[in-house]
């Protein structure tokens, strides 16, 4: 993923790279950042440690692994630059975590940055509200096969939606890999993984009621939309002159002085639409 934020940065005109991190071992530490990518030199040496000062930069982005994402949170609480953690698969500690360094800080948490998705995840908080609650709620996720967290960070926001609209707790009401002889329980919300070939990612999640049943999915076919959770990339970037916003939350954040944000906060619907 840390490639595609290169490449995306010099694509377009709203971004321009000023650190690039991996992690220790990477066959990336000490090449230029832009050659990495496949592209241009950028003058930009990949590093294997967060600069503690994070000079010249207006923003961090991570997409790594959980423990150094929760590092590179405190580097940032600490420096006072915004960040985008697009990384999955975090333990219960985090949400803590970003809680404490938001008061501080602007931390815009987006486990899938596609515009699609944000939308599906408000037909899912309308839907988990509009049906009754015999409509059982399942959700099934796939992604490429070296993908190591399970179930995806989308499709927790996704059970978290649906929770939420009906009341019940987004951990203790959702179940994660459905295994042996017991019955379903009543409010449960229901999680399947699969791990497969290069699929870039797909979420569906049914509603299934008496006689009839709805469905709301989402497929994604670039990687540069998502947050697979696998890669061990981070970089630091500044905003570059003015012009189109072509990735959104990695430009909107750092406008931001403080807070908890996600992608939902930025992908406002147009007046009069329905949700």
């Amino acid at each position: 993923m840390g490639t595609a934020i290169v490449r995306a940065s010099v694509a377009g005109d709203s971004l321009a790279i000023v650190a690039a991190v991996a992690s220790a071992g990477s066959k990336s530490a000490g090449r230029d950042a832009g050659e990495v990518a496949e592209g241009k030199p950028l003058g930009v040496r990949v590093v294997t440690e967060l600069p503690p000062d994070l000079s010249g930069a207006q923003v961090a982005i991570d997409f790594s692994r959980p423990e150094l994402s929760l590092r590179a949170l405190h580097v940032c609480r600490a420096a006072r630059v915004p960040i985008v953690i697009g990384t999955t698969g975090h333990g219960a500690e985090f949400e803590a975590r970003v809680a404490s360094a938001s008061r501080e800080i602007a931390v815009l948490v987006a486990p899938n940055t596609s515009i699609g998705v944000a939308v599906a995840q408000e037909l899912v908080r309308i839907a988990a509200a509009a049906l009754p609650a015999e409509f059982d709620i399942e959700i099934v996720e796939a992604h490429h096969k070296n993908k190591v967290d399970a179930p995806s960070g989308t499709a927790l926001a996704l059970a978290g939606s649906a929770a939420l609209a009906r009341g019940l707790d987004p951990h203790a009401d959702t179940l994660t890999g459905r295994v042996g002889q017991s019955s379903r329980r009543s409010g449960e919300i229901g999680i399947a993984s699969l791990r497969a070939g290069d699929i870039v990612g797909t979420h569906t999640v049914l509603f299934a009621g008496p006689g009839e049943r709805l469905t709301i999915g989402h497929e994604a076919n670039r990687p540069i939309h998502i947050c697979p959770g696998r890669d061990s990339s981070r970089g630091l970037a500044r905003g570059a002159k003015a012009g189109p916003i072509h990735h959104g939350p990695r430009t909107w954040i750092k406008n931001k002085r403080l807070g908890h944000f996600s992608v939902a906060s930025f992908r406002t619907p147009p007046p009069g639409t329905m949700y």
